[in-house]
Parts: C-alpha cells; sequence; structure tokens
C-alpha cells in the first residue's frame, strides 16, 4: 500500500508541475514583456477554463465507460506537451493569434486530467478522507519545484545546464513535464471504466445530482468562489511586480503558498477534516480568501503581502481539495469520474472561465497610462469572497443528508 500511495503521489507531482510551471507567472510574461492588454491576457486564461467546460463531457465518459483511465491519462498528457512546446515558439513571436490557439488546443488536452487523476487515486484508496491529502500534496509540491526551478532559471543560476532563459521559458517546462507525465501514465495502477452504470451515459447521471438541493447550494457557492480565485492566479504576479518585486524572484515568492498547501494538507487536513467535518473546513476554506485580497489591496510593506501568499494554503486545500473529497462521498460509484468532472466544469471550468475575463476586465478598467490601481482591483473579490462565506455558512449542510439526497436522486 505504501508503495502505490508513492506513485500516486509521483503521479499527483507531475499533474500539477505542468500547471505550475506556466500558472503562476503567464500573466507577468504577457503583460510585462509582450504588452498585452488585461483583457488580452484574460483571454489567454480563460481558455483553460473553456476547455473544462468541454472536458467533462468527453474525459469522465470515456474513463467511467470505455478506456482505462491511465491510458487515457497518457495519451492526453503526451498531446498537451507536444502543443505547449507549439506554444512557445508563438510567444517567442509574439502572434497573439497563435498564442490563443495553441494554449486553446493544449489546453482541451490537459484538462480532463485534472478531475481523472484525483478518480483514479480515489479509485484505489481505502480510506479517501484520511490519505488523499498525503497523495495530493505531491502536486503542490510539483508546484513548488516548478516556481524554484523557473526562477534559477532565470536569475542565470542553472548556466552551464540550461540556455539562457527565452521568453517563453515556462512555456517551455510545462511542455517538457506534460511529455514526462504522459510516459509515467503509462506506469499507473491499471484502472478500469466501470461498465455496470444502468446509464450508458454516466455525465448526464452525474447532472442527476443538481436534484438535491444540499448539493447544488454548494456547486453555485463554489463557482462565484472560483470566479474570484482567477484574481490570484491571473493578476498575482502582474501586481507583485508592481509594486517592486524583480521578476526572477517573483515564481520563487509564489512558491510559499505551495509551500503552505504542504502544511495545511499533510498536516491540517487529515486533522480538521475528520474533526470538524466536510461543512467546517470548507467553511474556513472560504473565510481565508478575503483575508489574503484585504491584505493585496492594502499593498505595503511588501513583506506582509508576500507573507500573505501563504494564505493560499486554506484557500485551496481547505475548499478545492475537500470539494473532491465531498463530490467522491455523494457521487454513486459507477459515475464517480464522471461527478468529479462535473465539479471541474463548473468550477476549473465555467467559474474560471468568467473569473478570467472579469478579472481582466477589472484591471483594464483600473488602469490608467499603465499605472493600475491595485487597491480597487482587489476591492472586487474581497466584496464577492464575504458574500460567499456568509451564503455557505448560511445555506450548506453537513455532507451527510447531501449523501442520502444526492445517491437516490442519481439513480
Amino acid at each position: 500500500m505504501a508503495f502505490l500511495y508513492f506513485r500516486l503521489f509521483v503521479m499527483m507531482f507531475l499533474q500539477f508541475a505542468i500547471w505550475g510551471a506556466w500558472a503562476p507567472v503567464l500573466g507577468a510574461v504577457l503583460i510585462n514583456k509582450l504588452g498585452l492588454t488585461g483583457t488580452q491576457v484574460g483571454w489567454v486564461f480563460s481558455l483553460m477554463p473553456l476547455a473544462c467546460m468541454l472536458s467533462p463531457f468527453l474525459g469522465g465518459q470515456i474513463a467511467d465507460r470505455y478506456v482505462p483511465t491511465q491510458i487515457f491519462l497518457a495519451i492526453c498528457h503526451l498531446a498537451t506537451g507536444a502543443c505547449l512546446l507549439v506554444l512557445s515558439v508563438h510567444t517567442e513571436a509574439n502572434d497573439y493569434g497563435k498564442i490563443q490557439l495553441w494554449m486553446f488546443i493544449a489546453c482541451l488536452f490537459y484538462a480532463p486530467t485534472l478531475a481523472l487523476t484525483s478518480s483514479l487515486a480515489f479509485h484505489h484508496m481505502k480510506k479517501v478522507e484520511r490519505d488523499f491529502g498525503l497523495v495530493r500534496v505531491g502536486g503542490t509540491i510539483g508546484w513548488i519545484v516548478m516556481g524554484l526551478l523557473l526562477s534559477a532559471w532565470r536569475g542565470g543560476r542553472l548556466a552551464g545546464v540550461l540556455p539562457e532563459a527565452p521568453v517563453s521559458d515556462c512555456l517551455l517546462l510545462a511542455g517538457w513535464c506534460a511529455i514526462a507525465m504522459g510516459v509515467y501514465c503509462l506506469t499507473l495502477p491499471h484502472t478500469p471504466p466501470a461498465r455496470e452504470g444502468a446509464d450508458p451515459l454516466a455525465f448526464r447521471k452525474a447532472l442527476g445530482l443538481l436534484k438535491d438541493p444540499v448539493f447544488a447550494i454548494f456547486m453555485a457557492i463554489s463557482f462565484v468562489v472560483t470566479t474570484e480565485l482567477q484574481f490570484y492566479y491571473v493578476l498575482t504576479s502582474p501586481f507583485l511586480e508592481g509594486i517592486g518585486v524583480a521578476s526572477d524572484k517573483v515564481p520563487a515568492y509564489m512558491t510559499l503558498a505551495q509551500w503552505a498547501e504542504i502544511g495545511v494538507m499533510a498536516l491540517a487536513l487529515p486533522i480538521c477534516l475528520p474533526v470538524l467535518g466536510i461543512r467546517k473546513t470548507l467553511a474556513i476554506g472560504v473565510i481565508a480568501w478575503p483575508l489574503r485580497y484585504i491584505v493585496f489591496s492594502i499593498g505595503h510593506p511588501v513583506w506582509l503581502v508576500i507573507a500573505s501568499l501563504t494564505l493560499h494554503g486554506f484557500c485551496y486545500v481547505f475548499f478545492f481539495t475537500v470539494s473532491q473529497v465531498y463530490v467522491d462521498r455523494v457521487a454513486p460509484k459507477d459515475i464517480r469520474a464522471s461527478a468529479q468532472g462535473l465539479l471541474a466544469l463548473i468550477t476549473l471550468g465555467l467559474g474560471s472561465f468568467l473569473g478570467s475575463m472579469f478579472c481582466g476586465w477589472v484591471q483594464t478598467h483600473f488602469t490608467v497610462d499603465g499605472v493600475t490601481n491595485w487597491q480597487m482591483v482587489f476591492a472586487i473579490p474581497i466584496a464577492l469572497t464575504v458574500a460567499c462565506a456568509i451564503a455557505f455558512m448560511i445555506f450548506f449542510k453537513e455532507p451527510r443528508a447531501a449523501e442520502q439526497a444526492a445517491k437516490p436522486a442519481a439513480a
């Protein structure tokens, strides 16, 4: 069992190393190096969420009904890597149209894997609530390693090993990680499709979970929360550079968020989730969001802004990781991959798509003569995340009742 968990840990490491190589810093590359507007960058970042809206209809269906999950993951990752390498070429050429095209194609292949790696892990774990955090932390470590590696590359500390870092350094790093992940997926435990489901369209059955009011409320709040996550992913790197942080230090500083994730996931989550339950653990995660954005809105001192990045550990782990556990608990066994895909559709898909465009529009709106009013930019997610925290505490219930209601509704 320990060796199995190690294999799943490595899977998560590579899965999120791909995303972690480009997501935290691409916004700064596009705005500060290529001269794109916030609205243009918002469109680029919206392509991953758009792909996540399409992937549940294909990825979950294939894995639940037709193809072993590990094989499908290998195909998707190899294709993702090839597309990211092509994307890096067009980024060097500052060809905005080709950047959009190849980013979208890469995201179409990568998006299904986000839900399916979790689904594969859940399939092979005996005690999900106790052990999933210990496996999922591998993804956080992968994200950190990419940030540190990118900072070292940009700072010239890998001279003689790698050539001078180009503009598209983050995309090159992500592309090679995706290819490595594609090869590794072929070694993962066999995870056959669940063919015993009564409905051959697994995603249609997963949609039936929304008939349960508690599950529907959870999805609605998750949607709004995710729209505000994009203010962190898209704008933090240009914001840090805007308050005086050197560009080669930004990737390393942003890994503080993932270091915090490790602590929360490995230490706090295994204790809090069994003791507090899913409802209270999720509530803590939601409350951490406005606290971080308040510090961002103040914008000084710089050390406090950098320190506030650690709140991401609670924001992400106590909300998004616990959300996956919740969905796994309430979903019938034969549609768990599609149920995770539904969560990805609402959050990583629709929420992130609209959030990316929204935060890009907000940044452009509050930018005059090249100077962004970051205080006003981050006032928006403060208001919306506070509203989400209040709504969550009032309307969401502990999922034991949701499990009883959701499964008959989905049958």
